[in-house]
């Protein structure tokens, strides 16, 4: 884990769909978290399983999935997955990201 987030500290993640290659990565990662819809694109998906394609829509990242989405982010082709602390706003993981 980055030492810039601890385990307590709620994350959420949202995909930018202008820059997703359709890979289809993010979805085989975390299956939970992320979903290919018909138009090829990924998308984030709530708590219950409800695709959400509204643009810049974020879900909480469960933490015992934390490892999967950032690896997501990571591995991602079209660098659109973003992963943000939710107090500030600040980007941990993905483009945004100091690394």
């Amino acid at each position: 884990m980055s030492p810039q987030t601890t385990n307590d500290e709620d994350l959420e993640v949202w995909i930018d769909q202008d820059l997703c290659t359709g890979d289809g990565i993010c979805a085989q990662y975390a299956p939970e978290v992320f979903e290919l819809d018909i138009d090829g694109l990924a998308y984030v998906k709530s708590k219950q399983d409800e695709l959400l394609q509204s643009p810049g829509s974020t879900t909480r990242v469960p933490l015992d999935l934390l490892t999967d989405v950032v690896d997501s982010a990571k591995e991602c082709p079209g660098e659109c997955i973003h992963v943000r602390r939710v107090s500030d706003q600040v980007e941990v993981y993905g483009p945004g990201a100091d690394d």
